[in-house]
């Protein structure tokens, strides 16, 4: 390898060849040494995301400011509910209580009920893994939903703390709904501790497998914004309507004319990579 000039300027791109593949990308890459070690810049900024993860498992979702928030967004103000863990700690060390509603909360979902027509579409609003997504971006992705689906029958929006996406199924099903759309925060990682998912099951009820669920993912800043996501939320609603179906069955197939022209991040039922577990 040849070694450049003594006088070669920092910003000159042989300095650094990987430097060009950075703007396109949010992995760290080339990121140097220093001596065995990581460059102290590197280092830092490691610690720093590592902090921020840490900090989106544990902290926790101001829900009084999004229900605030969503004030007037919805025809019904929103209802308040936990899981059956306790506390943060044990939400993280026993995810299946996580995903129940707390005995005590059932019965103003089943006072909320529909009647006979029923509800078309609950939406649940669960902390997940990351109390910052769910802040940052619970309510503004609501009210871009809001308006596109005039003529739904909608629930009162569900507020759950300490919950997993398949506690949706037993408020939708506590609630008489066809469907629910379950926004969460998802897991964590070293490049954002921001995103947030949508999960979408037809006919829910306590015990469905996540092979009947579709999930849009990596809801944030730098990623699906909130248009995109709520037009493809509203595709995948409408053809659930149609089919009576969620899944592995409903494919993603809408003309991209009906999704905007940014990319879209979304896959049918098998979420075992993905982040609210």
């Amino acid at each position: 390898m040849n070694e450049l000039p003594p006088d070669t300027p920092s910003d000159d791109p042989r300095q650094d060849p990987f430097a060009r593949w950075r703007t396109a990308t949010r992995a760290r890459i080339g990121l140097g040494r220093a001596g065995d070690a990581l460059p102290t810049a590197a280092l830092l900024d490691f610690q720093a995301a590592h902090s921020r993860a840490r900090d989106a498992v544990h902290g926790r979702v101001d829900f009084d400011a999004i229900a605030a928030q969503l004030a007037g967004t919805f025809a019904a103000p929103p209802l308040r509910v936990r899981s059956r863990a306790a506390d943060r700690s044990v939400y993280l060390r026993r995810p299946d209580l996580g995903r129940r509603v707390h005995a005590d909360d059932l019965p103003q979902l089943q006072a909320a009920a529909g009647g006979d027509a029923g509800f078309e579409l609950a939406f649940v609003v669960a902390d997940g893994l990351s109390a910052a997504a769910v802040n940052a971006h619970a309510a503004p992705l609501l009210a871009q939903l809001a308006p596109r689906l005039a003529g739904w029958r909608l629930a009162p929006v569900v507020l759950a703390s300490q919950a997993r996406v398949a506690l949706g199924d037993e408020v939708a099903e506590a609630l008489g709904a066809r469907l629910v759309a379950v926004l969460i925060g998802e897991r964590p990682g070293l490049s954002v501790a921001d995103s947030l998912g949508i999960y979408l099951t037809y006919a829910p009820r306590v015990g469905c497998r996540d092979a009947a669920r579709n999930c849009i993912s990596n809801i944030h800043a730098d990623g699906l914004g909130y248009a995109r996501a709520a037009d493809t939320l509203c595709w995948l609603l409408a053809e659930a309507r149609r089919l009576r179906l969620t899944g592995v069955a409903l494919k993603l197939d809408a003309p991209a004319a009906a999704l905007g022209n940014s990319g879209t991040s979304i896959t049918s039922g098998d979420i075992g990579s993905s982040s609210h577990e």
